[in-house]
C-alpha cells in the first residue's frame, strides 16, 4: 500500500484527497495543516510521495522544498495549486518537485492525474520493482484459470484473455492484448463502454449508473456484479462478473482484472437499475373496501375478507402491472390484519425477489414455510429464490438449500417437469454435469409423455 503525506491549508480537500486516494489508489494518506506540521511528521516517519500546495500561510510550498531538500530527502513531491502560469511551475520543479499540477474545474480527473504521477514517480525511484513483471506474472496465472477471465493495466489496455475468454467470446488473445479504449467490450455489448473492471474504484451509485445490479462488494476487494449484454449473434445474454484490482507486495495498482461468466439459463430476469420500478403512490384506500365481503358475515369474515381483498389488489398490481413496490404496500395491508396467510408471504418474497431485495425476499418465503410447510407453491418459490442466489454469487451454500427444497417439490408433486429442471440446473452449477443430466432427462420425459403436473398457485385464482 502506498503512503502518501498531503500538505494543504484547505480542510475540505484535505478530506476528499484522503477518501479519493484510500478508494482509487489503495493508498494510506495522512494530511497536515501547515508546512510546519508537516516537517515535523516527515522528521519521524517515511512517505512514498508527499502533495503539497505552493501557496501556504507562513511557509509556502517552495520553502518547504527548499528545507526539505536541504535535509536530504529525496521523496518524491507533487505540487498541486491552484496558482498557475509557467514561472510558478519551473519555479517549483527548479527546486526539487518532481511533478507540479494546477487545480481546475475536474477534481475527479486531477486526483487521478496526481495518483497516475505518483506511480510514476515511485516507480522510476525504485528501480527493483518492476511493474512489468507483475503484469507478466499476472497474466500467466491466469491462464492457467479454468474461469474466462482478463486483465487490464493502469492505461486501461489488455494484458491478460485466457483461452477460457477465448471461447466464451469467440475473440483470440492475440487479437485483443494491447488493445484499449474499452474494446474488450465489445464481444459482450456489442458496443464500446466501461465494463465492471473500469468501475473497480468507483462508488455504488457510479456502477449502477453503468446499468450494474451489484451482488457483493469487499473494502479494496473484489466486486460482483450482474448485468444484460449482446452477444455477437445479437442475442441477449445475462453476464456475471467479477472484478478487483491488483497490487504488488508494496502496494502498488499494477493492474484490474475480471472474469465474467454467462448465466442466461438461469438468470434472465436482472434488476438493473434503470429497470428498476420506483415507487409508486400507494393505492387509494377505498381499491380495497370490504364491499366484496361475504353479507351478513361475522367478524372473522369481514376481517378475513379485507385481508384478502388487499391480497388480490397486490397480486393484479405485480402479476398484470408489474408494480412490485405497490403490490409490497398492499399485501403489507393484509398483514397487517392478518399476518398469518401463507400465500400473501409468499407472493410478497416474489416481489421483493423481483426487485433484487433477496434478503427480505428469504424473510418472507421462511415465514411462510413457517406457516405452510407443505405447500407446494411456497416450496417452489423458495427453491426458485436460493437457487437465484446460489448462481450470482456462485456460492454453493444456496445452491444446496434450493437442490434439498426442490427435492421436497418433487416428493410432493412426481411429475413437475419444473422442479427436476432446477435440481439439474442446481447440480450443473455445483460443477456435478454427470449427475445433472439424470435430472435433466427426467424432466424431459415428463414432459414427451405428457404427465407434467404445474406447481397449483393462490394467485393465479385472481389472474
Amino acid at each position: 500500500m502506498l503512503s502518501v503525506l498531503v500538505i494543504d491549508d484547505e480542510p475540505a480537500l484535505l478530506e476528499v484527497m484522503r477518501e479519493s486516494f484510500s478508494r482509487i489508489g489503495n493508498a494510506q494518506v495522512r494530511t497536515a495543516r501547515t508546512a510546519h506540521e508537516g516537517l515535523s511528521i516527515l522528521s519521524a516517519n517515511k512517505y512514498d510521495a508527499i502533495i503539497l500546495d505552493y501557496d501556504m500561510p507562513e511557509i509556502d510550498g517552495i520553502a518547504f522544498l527548499k528545507i526539505l531538500r536541504a535535509r536530504g530527502d529525496t521523496t518524491p513531491v507533487i505540487i498541486f495549486t491552484g496558482v498557475g502560469g509557467e514561472n510558478a511551475a519551473i519555479e517549483a520543479l527548479n527546486n526539487g518537485a518532481d511533478f507540479f499540477i494546477k487545480k481546475g474545474e475536474h477534481p475527479d480527473l486531477e486526483l487521478r492525474t496526481i495518483l497516475d504521477r505518483i506511480y510514476q514517480v515511485v516507480d522510476g525511484r525504485l528501480a527493483w520493482r518492476s511493474t512489468g513483471t507483475s503484469q507478466t506474472i499476472l497474466a500467466n496465472t491466469l491462464n492457467f484459470s479454468s474461469d474466462p477471465s482478463f486483465a487490464i493495466d493502469r492505461d486501461g489496455k489488455v494484458i491478460a484473455w485466457n483461452e477460457a475468454m477465448e471461447q466464451l467470446t469467440g475473440i483470440p488473445g492475440s487479437s485483443m492484448i494491447k488493445k484499449g479504449s474499452f474494446i474488450y467490450a465489445e464481444p459482450f455489448f456489442g458496443k464500446k463502454q466501461r465494463m465492471l473492471i473500469d468501475l473497480v474504484f468507483e462508488k455504488d451509485d457510479v456502477i449502477q449508473k453503468n446499468r450494474y445490479f451489484i451482488v457483493s462488494r469487499e473494502k479494496n476487494g473484489p466486486i460482483i456484479g450482474v448485468t444484460k449484454g449482446i452477444k455477437a449473434d445479437g442475442r441477449p445474454w445475462t453476464l456475471w462478473m467479477k472484478a478487483m484490482p491488483l497490487y504488488d507486495s508494496r502496494g502498488t495498482f499494477i493492474a484490474s482484472v475480471a472474469s465474467v461468466k454467462d448465466i442466461t439459463a438461469t438468470v434472465r430476469d436482472v434488476p438493473l437499475p434503470d429497470e428498476t420500478p420506483g415507487v409508486p403512490v400507494p393505492a387509494p384506500e377505498a381499491t380495497a373496501t370490504v364491499s366484496n365481503e361475504p353479507a351478513g358475515g361475522g367478524l372473522l369474515d369481514r376481517i378475513v375478507g379485507r385481508a384478502v381483498s388487499y391480497y388480490k389488489e397486490g397480486v393484479l398490481l405485480y402479476g398484470r402491472e408489474g408494480n412490485y413496490r405497490a403490490a409490497i404496500a398492499s399485501f403489507d395491508k393484509a398483514l397487517e390484519i392478518d399476518n398469518k396467510l401463507p400465500f400473501v408471504w409468499n407472493d410478497r418474497g416474489i416481489c421483493y425477489r423481483e426487485l433484487g431485495e433477496y434478503d427480505e425476499a428469504l424473510k418472507s418465503f421462511m415465514r411462510a414455510v413457517e406457516l405452510a410447510p407443505d405447500s407446494v407453491e411456497v416450496l417452489f418459490d423458495l427453491g426458485e429464490t436460493l437457487e437465484k442466489i446460489g448462481v450470482m454469487h456462485l456460492d454453493n451454500k444456496y445452491l444446496d438449500a434450493a437442490l434439498q427444497t426442490f427435492h421436497m417439490v418433487v416428493d410432493k408433486l412426481p411429475n413437475n417437469a419444473s422442479a427436476w429442471n432446477h435440481i439439474g440446473v442446481c447440480l450443473k452449477e455445483m460443477g456435478k454435469a454427470e449427475e445433472s443430466r439424470i435430472y435433466f432427462n427426467r424432466a424431459r420425459d415428463v414432459k414427451v409423455w405428457k404427465k407434467d403436473t404445474p406447481v397449483p398457485r393462490k394467485r393465479d385464482e385472481y389472474l
